[in-house]
């Protein structure tokens, strides 16, 4: 089993236990690394030993490699050529952190059918049977509402029993936009001056955090080292 199998399975793994809606419906890039499958919190399963590694992967996997994810043309060309180019850059995957995925129906069948032969059987989907109608990615990065059936409504999907359910997550503190011309670290959206903002009015990711590029954690704005590693916030 290679790096990219190994993150798919843990992906598949962890959604099942605790984002048991992405079974079925689309989620953002942004959410997949930062949330769902951050390598601080996933390094040992993932067997992966560095932070370069985990993106070095998680880059082939977001390119569609294999099938194991749906994605847009745009994301997938631009990532599968970085990928096979003699010196891959991780961080084009944050260009596109706006940008849905939705684990592809087949592999995902696969693996139930896997499990089932050697006598684990797996949880049902989010919907509590057969699974929904797979999510298609067009050649844009947007996604129509109704790739999102329950969002906005108090009706979101019921976890299959056993399931744990996410916690809340931390509450932002805003930050300051001191001056024009400042743009979103995630989408590169411009932020309008003067106003105190905790997320990006673009696409909605955490502007009040950063992320160490040696380790992966989450530092705040105006912290001088990572927490973790001990970087010094300077370089990044």
């Amino acid at each position: 089993m290679d790096d990219l199998e190994r993150m798919y399975r843990h992906l598949v793994r962890t959604i099942r236990a605790s984002f048991a809606p992405y079974l079925t419906q689309p989620f953002e890039v942004g959410e997949l690394y930062q949330t769902i499958l951050p390598y601080r919190l996933h390094r040992r399963e993932l067997g992966l030993d560095t932070n370069q590694d985990y993106e070095l992967t998680m880059l082939e996997l977001l390119s569609g490699a294999r099938g194991y994810l749906v994605v847009d043309d745009k994301m997938r060309d631009t990532l599968t050529a970085a990928h096979a180019s003699a010196a891959p850059d991780p961080a084009l995957i944050r260009d596109f952190a706006s940008a849905h995925v939705a684990l592809a129906p087949e592999p995902l069948q696969r693996l139930d059918t896997e499990g089932r032969a050697s006598g684990v059987q797996p949880q049902l989907s989010a919907s509590g049977g057969q699974p929904a109608a797979p999510f298609r990615a067009s050649g844009s990065s947007r996604v129509t509402s109704n790739a999102y059936p329950n969002r906005g409504s108090a009706q979101m999907p019921t976890p299959a029993a056993g399931v744990p359910i996410e916690g809340p997550r931390r509450v932002a503190r805003p930050i300051t936009v001191p001056a024009a011309g400042e743009a979103c670290l995630f989408c590169k959206g411009s932020l309008p001056a003067g106003r105190q903002l905790s997320f990006c009015p673009h696409c909605g990711q955490d502007l009040t955090m950063v992320h160490c590029p040696a380790c992966g954690s989450e530092l705040e704005r105006g912290w001088k080292f990572c927490v973790t590693c001990g970087r010094s916030a300077q370089d990044l």
